[in-house]
């Protein structure tokens, strides 16, 4: 009981705007809890490496695989786009499974699925076969991010997780950057289907390493020291899992659809640079493999720079006493305008350099913002059910974001240009913003569903 108003004055505090003295002040972290997510973030860190390899695979071997299986760019971008649905709708069961079930099973099992379906594509013949492949691999993926946000809600204290998200979130970007460059060499070196089966096979090697390793929270029993580094100044949760009931009030929750809406336009922006990125650069600039993988790789070596600056800012502004959502708010709706401003100015570029650098700031700016929209579950939803409100906007978000390649292919090959394609996307982005700005007004509560 005692702890439990503790924890309650302390979501009190943040619903008025700041966070009181009592919490605001440095919470000593236990030697053991430091081991604990010492490994737990090593493990996500190259899983979440792992996981963009995968995902950036099909964009570098783009041009290479419609030529040898006459598609078109439309195919292409349907293909990418039937992942991001696949990714999209398999997030719904996995929130809940993963507020149930825990870390541990969901993304050993996931990762171990995403990579048999990834080594899969190296075999594939036609498109259809490939759609399936996509399919199984967008489905197997979908705990990742949950999984992520779950285990950094678990381990870390409310003021102490900014940092690891944005470490968490950096390596999904750092995964990109070393994509292009990796997979092209890959390329060269044992053909697209050696590329797919290679990485597939790393994959699964680590899943088997995650599952053996990791241990959920529950599985602890943890000292009282422990148990208040890890709850002080977390927003008032029961203990017992979500109710299906409970789980569908989520969808009448005025914050669950800002997030929902918002982070639908940062994952516009991010997934159409991912898809077509290194095919932008090819098409415009007249480029070869080898150095559409080096210039590729710079814009989301921004992106990760970006992420990881979000941790530093966002954890110095509640240190300072400032309002978690707020400070989280603050972030998120300057990264979408800036971000909106970048992309709007990138068919201006006239070299490949310039290009780079406005894609690159473009990638920083989003994914700076980016950061904070996973921030913001930690600041504004009880830790019982954090899992299945980052699901859910993750389900929202690649709904939406899986009109970003298809549409881009289309305009593509109708236009024989990226320029609209690139305007809607700053257009989406802004509306993102005013989504964050307008519907994230206050914590989603236990008494609210």
């Amino acid at each position: 009981m005692e702890r439990n108003e503790a924890t309650l004055s302390a979501g009190e505090n943040i619903d008025k705007g700041r966070i009181s003295p009592e919490v605001s002040a440095t919470v000593a972290r236990p030697s053991r809890i430091k081991r604990i997510q010492t490994v737990a973030m090593l493990m996500l860190f190259f899983a979440a490496v792992i996981n963009y390899l995968d995902r950036s695979s099909l964009s570098v071997a783009n041009l290479t695989i419609r030529e040898e299986l006459g598609l078109s760019a439309t195919e292409i971008g349907a293909l990418l786009s039937i992942f991001s649905l696949a990714y999209g709708f398999a997030q719904l069961p996995c929130g809940a499974l993963l507020d149930r079930k825990g870390p541990r099973i969901m993304l050993g099992l996931g990762m171990f699925f995403w990579s048999l379906f990834q080594a899969a594509a190296g075999m594939v013949h036609t498109f259809a076969q490939f759609a399936l492949v996509r399919i199984g691999l967008g489905i197997g993926e979908a705990p990742m991010n949950p999984c992520g946000v779950k285990v950094i809600n678990d381990w870390f204290n409310i003021k102490d997780r900014g940092m690891p998200m944005g470490i968490f979130n950096a390596a999904s970007t750092i995964g990109m950057a070393i994509s292009p460059p990796i997979l092209a060499a890959m390329m060269l070196m044992m053909g697209w289907r050696g590329m797919f089966i290679t990485i597939g096979l790393f994959g699964i090697a680590l899943s088997i390493g995650w599952y053996m390793i990791y241990r959920d929270r529950g599985s602890f029993a943890l000292t009282t020291e422990e148990e208040k580094y890890l709850n002080e100044g977390s927003v008032a949760s029961k203990k017992e899992p979500m109710s299906f009931k409970e789980w569908r009030s989520l969808f009448k929750n005025k914050t669950m659809w800002g997030m929902m809406l918002g982070f639908s336009g940062i994952n516009y922006t991010a997934w159409l640079y991912l898809a077509w990125l290194p095919g932008y650069l090819q098409t415009t600039y007249n480029l070869n493999l080898a150095s559409t993988g080096m210039y590729a790789a710079i814009p989301f070596l921004f992106g990760a720079a970006g992420m990881l600056s979000n941790g530093f800012v966002t954890d110095a502004m509640v240190r300072r006493g400032m309002n978690p959502i707020k400070s989280r708010k603050i972030c998120i709706a300057i990264g979408m305008f800036c971000s909106a401003a970048f992309t709007a100015v990138v068919a201006q570029a006239d070299s490949t350099g310039m290009a780079v650098v406005l894609i690159g700031m473009a990638l920083f700016c989003i994914h700076f913002a980016g950061t904070s929209c996973w921030g913001l579950i930690h600041v504004a939803v009880p830790s019982r059910m954090t899992a299945s409100v980052g699901s859910i906007q993750n389900f929202a978000s690649f709904l939406f974001a899986s009109i970003a390649p298809i549409a881009t292919g289309w305009i593509l090959d109708t236009t024989k240009s990226f320029n609209l394609a690139l305007a809607i996307c700053s257009g989406v982005t802004v509306l993102g913003a005013f989504a964050y700005i307008f519907l994230v007004r206050s914590p989603i509560k236990d008494s609210d569903i």
